[in-house]
């Protein structure tokens, strides 16, 4: 049986919040990726660093315009001039947002739509 948009969403979200929850982080709770965007939280959006340069466990972001939102996340392990290593939940080798497991990637920068700093 395949799943549904929704139960993909749930499970990719549901790596973010439980790797929060375990480390004891403040963070939202939910299936929804725009509710990590939390104003006071956003560190870096579209290219621009409005706190501090991300760092291992910030959460970041990827805007889809298929669906108007930034609709992919997963942890920054590092950030470096032009590429950022992020860990991801439901992901594969190719990237995709309905992937299969958790992938250490490497992405551009530029791809990268927000990242929040829920630790400090």
């Amino acid at each position: 049986m395949k799943n549904s948009m929704s139960q993909l969403a749930g499970r990719l979200l549901y790596f973010v919040s439980w790797c929060f929850q375990q480390a004891g982080v403040k963070a939202p709770k939910s299936a929804w990726v725009p509710s990590y965007a939390v104003k006071q939280n956003v560190i870096y959006q579209r290219g621009e660093f409005i706190m501090q340069l991300p760092r291992s466990g910030d959460v970041f972001m990827i805007w889809y315009s298929r669906v108007k939102r930034p609709a992919h996340i997963g942890f920054v392990e590092r950030w470096e001039d032009k590429w950022v290593i992020p860990v991801e939940g439901n992901t594969n080798d190719d990237g995709s947002r309905e992937g299969d497991g958790v992938y250490r990637k490497r992405r551009l920068q530029r791809q990268v739509w927000a990242v929040s700093n829920f630790i400090d």
